[in-house]
């Protein structure tokens, strides 16, 4: 009797709670988070460049705007800059899945500053460029275009320092490491996404 009344209160116990969710998708709910997020921003990017193929294509006004000259050796400088901060967080994720902390933090380190040089380096092209988003429509474009990019950056440089500031507390292993993939995913997508705005706008 008595033990037929503890079984009966185990099995009430548990249904106090509502059973674990199914997940059907094999993904990850953060790795899952991030590419949906991704997603949404190429399509927030895909709006800036229809207006800027609208302008250089259907209305067939030159590029950028007479009077105006953009910078692309300088622009082609910091975008070697921000490929290679993609290399060093590489290099960060891979050392922290093999257990090297020390790589772990010169990695993201290293990242760090060369995003933040990155962003430096535009804050001074818009300085001494000589022209403003008013003047012009191509004028408009360039800044909304770079401008977004940058924001990106200043957003994903933000996700880059708590990761360091983790990985110095010691809160990253091979076996609990997300934390670096996921904002590591942002920041790749925010370096080929800049390869798309450079080889577009500077370049062609």
């Amino acid at each position: 009797m008595e033990a037929a009344s503890i079984a009966h209160g185990a099995a009430h116990a548990e249904h106090e709670h509502p059973p674990a969710a199914h997940r059907s998708s094999r993904v990850e709910p953060q790795l899952l988070g991030m590419l949906l997020f991704i997603i949404s921003e190429v399509m927030v990017f895909g709006a800036f460049f229809t207006a800027y193929f609208f302008i250089r294509v259907a209305q067939g006004n030159p590029w950028p705007a007479p009077g105006t000259k953009l910078p692309v050796e300088v622009a082609g400088v910091n975008t070697a800059i921000l490929v290679s901060s993609s290399f060093t967080m590489h290099w960060a994720q891979t050392a922290i899945k093999k257990g090297n902390r020390f790589a772990l933090k010169a990695g993201m380190l290293t990242t760090f500053a060369l995003g933040a040089t990155f962003l430096f380096v535009q804050i001074n092209e818009y300085v001494h460029i000589g022209f403003a988003p008013h003047d012009s429509a191509q004028g408009t474009i360039f800044y909304g275009l770079t401008g977004l990019h940058g924001a990106h950056v200043f957003i994903g440089l933000t996700l880059l320092l708590m990761v360091t500031v983790r990985a110095f507390r010691g809160h990253f292993s091979p076996q609990e490491h997300r934390g670096v993939e996921v904002p590591g995913i942002y920041w790749h997508f925010v370096d080929a996404m800049w390869l798309v705005v450079f080889t577009t706008v500077y370049v062609l």
